[in-house]
């Protein structure tokens, strides 16, 4: 692995490299010496930006007694490269993966753009149950399991972040999981939208086609490293963090704030539906 820019899987990499090293109980420092490494090298090496081979990689692993799934785990990530990271799941469930959950505990803000349902980040636990019961690509009794992971990622929803949600508003009238799980995630939707630092915006269907027809996506902003755009698809997550993929879901971004209602309105669209419920 050359020695690079961060990435999302250089980031992956040096994370699941530091849990290892913080298992020995030693310091940085005391670790490089132990190796006869410069500190600088570990360090980097812990930030996601290379400057180290293989065989020294498999050698810190050996030296930190890393099970052997998690140092197969990591001797993948280490020689993946490339534009975008894919990462399969067995269970067919993207976000429970620890890179996604990753990703997004270290961002700052967090832009989403869903079509069918309401983001996941702003899911109540019995929608999120009806959704996955529905799904049939997680098994009956790995339901709570996944129900449970998916609603811990909410925890990630406070003051010091930015949330920017996109919805249209077929989403909205999705009656998923009965009507008093509907009304309950639309009251949902109302309490998180006064939050200063959660904007909700809806894509009225009126308008037709827009930038947003090719798919539901996510965009993540950090302070030190670039961008990545997330997608996720049945058996696998995408991450790109390359300038022109990024670029090209920013203008996407672009297109539909200027077409979504802004957050007033967007309130009076979501009341004016759980109004009809009552």
């Amino acid at each position: 692995m050359p020695k690079r820019s961060s990435s999302v899987v250089g980031r992956e990499f040096g994370g699941g490299v530091r849990a290892a090293v913080e298992s020995t109980g030693m310091t940085q420092r005391q670790l490089a010496e132990a190796l006869g490494w410069q500190e600088a090298k570990l360090s980097d090496m812990l930030a996601g930006k290379g400057g180290v081979n293989e065989l020294e990689v498999a050698t810190l692993l050996a030296y930190c007694r890393v099970p052997l799934a998690e140092r197969d785990r990591l001797l993948d990530l280490f020689h993946e490269s490339g534009s975008f990271y894919a990462q399969f799941t067995d269970d067919g469930v993207p976000d429970q993966v620890r890179t996604l959950i990753n990703q997004e505990k270290e961002a700052t803000e967090i832009i989403d753009w869903s079509m069918i349902l309401v983001p996941g980040l702003l899911q109540i636990h019995e929608y999120i149950e009806a959704v996955t019961a529905q799904a049939q690509t997680v098994s009956a009794e790995n339901v709570p399991k996944t129900v449970a992971a998916r609603a811990a990622r909410a925890e990630i929803l406070e003051y010091s972040r930015s949330f920017t949600f996109y919805i249209h508003e077929q989403a909205l009238w999705l009656p998923v999981g009965g009507e008093e799980v509907w009304r309950e995630q639309l009251a949902h939707l109302l309490r998180l939208s006064v939050r200063k630092y959660i904007s909700i915006r809806v894509v009225p269907r009126s308008i037709g086609v827009h930038a947003g027809v090719t798919g539901d996506f996510r965009l993540m902003r950090f302070p030190k490293y670039p961008p990545v755009v997330y997608i996720d698809s049945v058996r696998c997550s995408l991450f790109f963090d390359d300038k022109e993929t990024v670029e090209t879901y920013e203008n996407i971004l672009k297109g539909l704030a200027a077409v979504a209602l802004d957050e007033e309105e967007s309130r009076a669209v979501i009341n004016s539906i759980l109004e009809g419920l009552q």
